[in-house]
């Protein structure tokens, strides 16, 4: 399953309007989104990636003989849940959707099917909420035993993604996320994770608040990476999918908290005479 792509639709990084024409499975997406403007920081400024030398290397290695001795493991555990999902309701066990990978380069993601099929011709696009009537009895189960995630080892294998990660988000959520949530396209300097410093301490997405909390350790973790960090939330995670609270693995791991790492600053801006807040942390490295 490949997506082809417009050559003339391809975006840069100096480009302020940024467009992107696909077509995966006969069906073409466009994913438009504009790079907000970033007042209280200089032109010229980003994020300091941490470990993007030896250690990109060793984590791309970790990566690919943990996710094969998962795969090896899980296999089984996937192919009858795929069962399972074709016989409890109608439509494919798997499901496959476009996410942006590092740099905002699309792939096409894979999943079992924890909801009813094609409901978001009826519903549109949005985030999945507590008591969603568009997930299946068996996608319940699915959804929080997380093993609706594990085919997402396949996009591991094929370099897509990393075990751990900010967690990958949809184009077409992108471009209100970006307008909203300055700083938020930092996510985009590594790769997607099936786990990561914001998944295994916060809950998932539900509206622009709870992106915003993820947002700040996920700009923590892009600025951190390392060999030790990584290893606690190898780590973390078992505990996590055990059932073992945030709190509990924030205490016993030592994992950087927004609570610790959030800082407010306040900037009047000489334009508009008015206060705003952003968040400084992690460190920024001029270029």
């Amino acid at each position: 399953m490949n997506a082809r792509f417009e050559p003339s639709a391809l975006p840069t990084l100096e480009s302020e309007r940024l467009t992107r024409v696909e077509t995966i499975q006969g069906q073409s997406t466009d994913t438009d989104f504009r790079l907000p403007d970033e007042p209280n920081l200089p032109p010229g400024y980003t994020l300091k990636v941490g470990g993007a030398g030896w250690y990109e290397h060793v984590k791309t290695g970790m990566d690919m003989l943990a996710t094969g001795i998962v795969l090896l493991i899980s296999l089984p555990v996937v192919l009858i849940s795929a069962a399972l999902v074709r016989i409890t309701s109608r439509g494919p066990a798997f499901y496959t959707q476009m996410r942006l990978g590092r740099g905002g380069k699309p792939y096409v993601i894979y999943k079992l099917r924890s909801m009813y099929h094609d409901c978001e011709r009826f519903s549109g696009i949005r985030w999945s909420s507590k008591g969603d009537n568009r997930v299946t009895p068996f996608g319940k189960f699915l959804r929080k035993s997380h093993i609706d995630e594990l085919p997402q080892l396949w996009n591991v294998l094929r370099g897509e993604m990393s075990l751990i990660g900010p967690r990958p988000e949809r184009p077409e959520l992108v471009g209100s996320l970006e307008k909203a949530l300055p700083r938020y396209r930092d996510r985009l300097l590594v790769k997607p994770g099936l786990t990561g410093l914001a998944q295994i301490q916060l809950p998932p997405d539900s509206d622009i608040e709870s992106v915003r909390k993820k947002l700040v350790l996920d700009r923590v973790y892009v600025n951190h990476r390392s060999l030790w960090l990584d290893l606690r939330i190898y780590v973390a995670t078992v505990f996590y999918l055990s059932g073992v609270s945030f709190e509990t693995l924030q205490r016993w791991f030592a994992l950087p908290h927004e609570l610790d790492d959030e800082k407010q600053k306040v900037v009047q801006s000489k334009a508009v005479q008015e206060t705003q807040r952003v968040y400084p942390l992690p460190v920024l490295d001029q270029v």
